[in-house]
């Protein structure tokens, strides 16, 4: 069991649930699976096709959280809707962006 959200100094472990080929981008509300997980869940118009809806997920992931595309990295799910990123260099500020979303819902 587990926040979808962790960090260990200056590096956070993101958990999230892709929803691809929706309406719209976006990024709010969570998802508890069968084991008790937490997922952020998020929404791209990407389709899950040569990489584009990772792409297009890595892309809202630093826009809403203002982080560096080169800090985020895709650390497993590349094929699967369970994604968890490793986003590197993270500071209090950034910390507080990344639960935002999932107060909000």
């Amino acid at each position: 069991m587990g926040d979808y959200l962790s960090i260990s100094g200056n590096t956070a472990t993101l958990r999230i649930r892709l929803t691809p080929k929706a309406a719209k981008n976006g990024i709010g509300g969570t998802f508890t699976d069968e084991k008790g997980n937490v997922w952020l869940k998020a929404s791209v118009t990407a389709v899950p096709e040569k990489g584009r809806a990772n792409e297009a997920l890595i892309e809202l992931l630093s826009k809403t959280f203002k982080i560096r595309k080169t800090a985020i990295t895709l650390a497993s799910g590349e094929t699967d809707r369970h994604k968890i990123f490793k986003i590197s260099d993270i500071d209090e500020a950034a910390t507080v962006r990344m639960r935002a979303p999932a107060s909000a819902s």
